[in-house]
């Protein structure tokens, strides 16, 4: 189910320049923020668990999670290499198996590495609140990279969608719908979150059975549904 070539293709696209550059930025502007939070009002609880529910958890991972889930597929189509992959002897779901892996991998790295770095920045992890959120990044990476990846292979507009989901659905809608806030890999991640942590600093409007259900289905049928639409990609000649 995992192709050593495919995936070292899939890193070489999505670790290029321009895209790197974009990874780097906001993980950067994370650990600033954090520092110049902790610089201004010292080591604060509460303070520590907004900058990474308010930034880290509902913006950085969400955009880094697009970058590299529609990045690791998008592309490709769009400009027709896949056609490369497609005529190889690998099996289609195994291609998106792979780039699915490669795709959770770089929104892993990218995503909750800096949270970690910022929390223990912003109080030392006092409260466990550090590790909670790296713990959320890491959950949330996984369901957010299937669901871009599989936008990737459905629209040549997966950034635009991607993030119209990740800004507007999960930041806008989900600040002010309260029913909006159950379809959020934000608050499934979060429910994660809450349990690591304890206490009332770190809340979800979706319990921990439900959130974990939800995120193994969103991410399970959305790979599934991936490779079926590769899967129905044809090549010249092919019926």
């Amino acid at each position: 189910m995992y192709d050593p070539t495919v995936a070292r293709l899939t890193y070489r696209a999505l670790l290029g320049r321009r895209r790197a550059l974009i990874l780097f930025a906001l993980p950067v502007l994370l650990v600033v923020i954090s520092a110049l939070v902790r610089g201004l009002t010292g080591a604060d609880d509460q303070t520590a668990s907004d900058v990474l529910g308010g930034f880290a958890l509902a913006t950085m991972v969400p955009l880094i999670g697009v970058i590299a889930g529609t990045g690791a597929i998008g592309p490709e189509i769009d400009d027709g290499s896949v056609v490369y992959l497609l005529s190889k002897p690998v099996k289609r779901p195994t291609i998106i198996f792979t780039k699915l892996i490669v795709a959770i991998a770089v929104t892993m790295v990218f995503s909750a590495v800096p949270t970690l770095i910022a929390g223990l920045i912003l109080n030392g992890n006092g409260q466990q609140i550090a590790v909670a959120y790296t713990i959320a990044a890491l959950v949330a990476s996984i369901a957010y990279a299937a669901i871009f990846l599989l936008l990737g292979t459905v629209t040549r507009h997966a950034v635009v969608f991607g993030l119209v989901y990740a800004l507007v659905w999960e930041a806008l809608f989900g600040s002010l719908v309260a029913g909006a806030r159950t379809l959020s890999v934000q608050q499934w991640s979060l429910a994660v979150a809450h349990k690591v942590a304890g206490g009332d600093l770190i809340t979800s409007d979706v319990g921990l059975p439900l959130a974990t259900v939800l995120l193994v289905a969103v991410t399970v049928l959305a790979t599934w549904y991936a490779g079926q639409r590769l899967r129905s990609l044809k090549l010249a000649g092919e019926e």
